[in-house]
């Protein structure tokens, strides 16, 4: 990569960062910052003891640190190894720097943790885990559980990320989304959000990613047949200041573990 092209990458999703970050102070923190995690597990009974600490000790220990909700998936169609994806909403970007700090602090944490949070160097919990950081548009600044959660229906989300072959045409789509409707677009057809985010840290940038839930894959494919008949949508397709925007999409179809709180 040249060094303007760097520069120009980084400085956006600094700014963007920034940006979100002031008006959050502003509005009392209305845009979500999004951590979304990746635990590669093993395989055989560690997998237990790791779903346990999530429902029992972690999961609570972050909503005591302000975190939430609290998003727990695994893939079900998709790029997939045997993982475990988070997604765990902060109301700043000081909330994400000091989080290991908060739960480091939280006596019952390490109490009812203590014996996953002590494995020695010859049974690990888990491989590793990666993690990547958005912040969450203008146009739907924060995480919305889903109803079908509140009504402890089941439910399937679809995972999108959109890449893009430049930072500039990257804030386009997403001015797409915010500015030229495409939001409105979706709930208006029934692709539900749950969460639309600019990457400031991850692999693959410039890119976005949303989250869409449905009640099963007949509802999805219900759902999407309207969005690409849609007038609106039609329009705004056809808007030439957005030609060429995404140069690369992946989509996972994700199913909720029992504990998720969305």
């Amino acid at each position: 990569m040249k060094r303007r092209d760097f520069l120009a990458t980084t400085g956006i999703s600094l700014a963007a960062a920034t940006a979100a970050e002031g008006e959050g102070s502003v509005l009392g923190g209305s845009r979500h910052y999004l951590e979304w995690r990746e635990y590669q597990l093993l395989p055989g009974d560690g997998r237990k003891a790791f779903h346990e600490f999530l429902e029992g000790v972690a999961l609570p220990a972050a909503r005591r640190a302000g975190t939430g909700p609290i998003g727990v998936f695994q893939t079900q169609y998709g790029p997939s190894k045997p993982s475990v994806t988070i997604l765990i909403p902060h109301v700043s970007l000081e909330s994400v720097a000091t989080f290991a700090d908060r739960l480091a602090d939280d006596a019952q944490f390490l109490r009812d943790g203590a014996s996953f949070l002590g494995a020695e160097l010859s049974h690990p919990n888990y491989v590793r885990m990666e993690s990547s950081l958005m912040v969450a548009f203008a146009g739907m600044p924060r995480v919305e559980v889903p109803p079908q959660h509140e009504a402890g229906q089941k439910r399937i989300f679809e995972l999108r990320v959109y890449e893009s072959h430049s930072s500039r045409a990257a804030k386009k789509k997403i001015e797409m989304f915010n500015d030229g409707g495409e939001i409105e677009i979706f709930r208006r057809t029934g692709l539900q959000p749950v969460f639309f985010g600019e990457t400031i840290i991850g692999s693959r940038m410039p890119n976005l990613t949303y989250m869409l839930v449905f009640d099963d894959m007949v509802a999805r494919d219900a759902a999407w047949d309207r969005f690409r008949n849609d007038a609106g949508w039609k329009t705004l397709s056809a808007d030439p200041q957005y030609k060429d925007t995404v140069s690369n999409i992946t989509d996972y179809i994700l199913t909720p573990l029992e504990y998720s709180q969305i």
